[in-house]
């Protein structure tokens, strides 16, 4: 019986809750260890998301037989100008829209309390259906007010301290551009004969997986940014750039993400006239379609192959355990976790097929 698979992963799982269970009552040990953890994950992870983005000029260049040094020159200088131009030319429009957003909010809440009392007073007007989801709306206003206070507050939060390490980013980045090489022969030197070939293959598909999602995922963002942008200036949407910035970092968030942009949208454009909600959801229509049917298929390909329920109950699940940082670390994680058990699976076939050709 001790031979079956069911009692193996049943052992497992019972081994690993009561390792979670020891380190839960042992964590004031581990606090300091946790702190350090925590300072040193921000620029750790912002410096990632830089490599990935920009090692496939470090091998273009390095095709080129510029030497490392060169390269990690050369994309430095190519960093700070990107941000120059970025700051030159779209900084001014940004904070002009922003000044301009500050100076409307009051009249904006005062136009959100007006619309909302005169749908109030009209009630007996609406079908039945429309009442019923006000009212649930009203009886729900409080706990969503709650949950995206919290979501602000932790959001905020994981800014100020990415602000506060953001110091620490150039040196992970020159390091990881430096010596990204060097990784998997450091931790194969502990294994040896199949056992090395299987973690060297493993560490391989991590790397692959991760830059695939993070290069993919920040692709289709920007593409998916411009063609709202566009469609935002064709409908005359206001604040259409702001809110285009806004779509573009919440549009890493698979599936969710698109859905969080574009309520600040709606309200904008029903602010501005109600007829715009009608083109905010058909511009937010064009975009996802051509994401969901042009972009995705062709930048993301099969390489994760996680299906869409799946991917909208691990980010719900990391949301509710690590904030927003776990919403964005989520699909990741569970990529790289699904390549490591599917190593492990295929390595046990491996071994139970030799084991049965030997008998």
């Amino acid at each position: 019986m001790t031979r079956k698979v069911w009692f193996q992963v049943g052992v497992g799982i019972l081994l690993a809750l009561l390792i979670v269970k020891y380190f839960i009552e042992i964590n004031w040990i581990l606090e300091p260890l946790l702190i350090i953890a925590k300072t040193i994950f921000v620029p750790l992870l912002l410096g990632a998301v830089l490599f990935y983005i920009t090692e496939p000029i470090q091998r273009f260049l390095e095709k080129l037989r510029v030497p490392r040094w060169g390269s990690i020159l050369l994309i430095l200088i190519g960093a700070v100008a990107t941000v120059w131009l970025f700051l030159s030319f779209i900084g001014p429009p940004v904070g002009k829209q922003v000044d301009k957003l500050a100076k409307n909010t009051p009249t904006i809440a005062k136009e959100i309390t007006n619309r909302t009392e005169y749908i109030l007073q009209h009630r007996e007007d609406l079908p039945p259906q429309v009442n019923e989801a006000i009212d649930k709306a009203a009886n729900s206003v409080q706990s969503i007010a709650v949950v995206f206070g919290k979501f602000i507050v932790s959001f905020f939060q994981s800014v100020l301290q990415a602000t506060f390490t953001l110091i620490l980013v150039p040196f992970f980045f020159i390091f990881m551009l430096k010596d990204h090489e060097k990784l998997s022969p450091f931790v194969c030197k502990f294994f040896t004969g199949e056992k090395k070939a299987w973690v060297q293959k493993t560490l391989g598909d991590m790397n692959t997986v991760l830059r695939t999602y993070i290069q993919g995922q920040l692709l289709i963002s920007f593409l998916l940014a411009v063609i709202m942008y566009i469609g935002y200036l064709i409908i005359g949407l206001e604040y259409a750039l702001l809110l285009v910035i806004f779509a573009f970092f919440m549009n890493v968030i698979p599936f969710i993400g698109p859905w969080i942009a574009f309520i600040p949208a709606l309200i904008i454009g029903f602010l501005q006239d109600p007829m715009m909600v009608i083109w905010v959801s058909l511009v937010t229509l064009i975009a996802q379609q051509t994401d969901s049917n042009l972009i995705t298929p062709n930048v993301m390909g099969k390489t994760l192959d996680i299906h869409p329920l799946t991917v909208i109950t691990i980010i719900l699940a990391a949301g509710n355990i690590a904030g927003f940082f776990g919403i964005l670390l989520a699909i990741p994680g569970y990529a790289v976790g699904k390549v490591i058990i599917s190593n492990i699976y295929e390595r046990r076939k491996e071994i139970k097929l030799a084991a049965t050709k030997s008998v």
